[in-house]
């Protein structure tokens, strides 16, 4: 499955719209069901409106009726792996447990796997505000 969601995240980061920064990123998240959603960045000249790849596949996620995350890639090229932003990474976490995998990903290859608990250390959930 992570070679589907690593084309899939590939194929959705050349569709970005990154006019300013020119880094372009995609992600591809599995669900619990086993569908696949994508979304890729999308920037602003307002430079805060801008909505990351990965808020991007969650909406979509969300707009298909699906709610529980079950893997995550995150695709971009360059030197140094893209990690999701603090905010994706909370994002992440109200749809997703702590073991859930987070794949980066560039230049063709996985570069790492990550759990939400190693990327968001004792992170705040919705079973919290139970």
């Amino acid at each position: 499955m992570k070679d589907k969601l690593l084309i899939a995240a590939k194929n959705i980061q050349e569709k970005a719209y990154a006019p300013y920064s020119n880094f372009k990123v995609g992600a591809a998240i599995l669900t619990a069901d086993g569908n696949i959603y994508t979304g890729a960045n999308v920037e602003n000249a307002a430079y805060p409106q801008a909505q990351c790849a990965e808020a991007s596949a969650i909406g979509a996620m969300i707009a298909g009726g699906e709610s529980k995350i079950a893997e995550v890639m995150v695709y971009a090229d360059g030197e140094n792996e893209c990690t999701p932003c603090g905010g994706c990474r909370q994002r992440i976490r109200e749809f997703a447990g702590d073991k859930v995998s987070i794949h980066v990903a560039g230049d063709g290859v996985v570069r790492n796997t990550y759990s939400l608990a190693e990327l968001l250390p004792h992170s705040f959930g919705p079973e919290h505000l139970k």
